[in-house]
């Protein structure tokens, strides 16, 4: 691991690639990934897609749509909508299940 750490370009163009990202601008594209990657990683299950994000003074909230039953027809499939909290910095510091609900269901926004 240490030869991979001191040798190839790769680590110093993504260690400039971190250092610039935390200088400049937080690129929504970007935040919105971390937040579906992590979300993937907790719950295990697949998002399907990111439905907002809103800059906040302590930092970002994410809210992705996940399927958490599929079902037959897929009209009926269970979905849930999760807000994801990112501080300044675009790291994860929590996130909850705010609503679930069959996809074809219409209203209940949370907001």
């Amino acid at each position: 691991m240490a030869e991979k750490a001191s040798g190839g370009s790769n680590s110093s163009s993504s260690n400039k690639s971190r250092s610039n990202s935390k200088n400049s601008r937080q690129d929504p594209a970007e935040l919105a990934q971390t937040a579906v990657r992590t979300l993937t990683q907790l719950t295990g299950r697949q998002p399907e897609s990111v439905l907002g994000l809103r800059k906040e003074d302590d930092g970002w909230r994410i809210l992705v749509e996940v399927v958490e039953m599929r079902r037959v027809p897929n009209s009926t499939d269970l979905l849930g909508c999760y807000a994801v909290t990112l501080d300044k910095d675009g790291e994860v510091v929590g996130y909850e299940r705010r609503r679930r609900y069959q996809r074809g269901q219409t209203g209940g926004e949370d907001e």
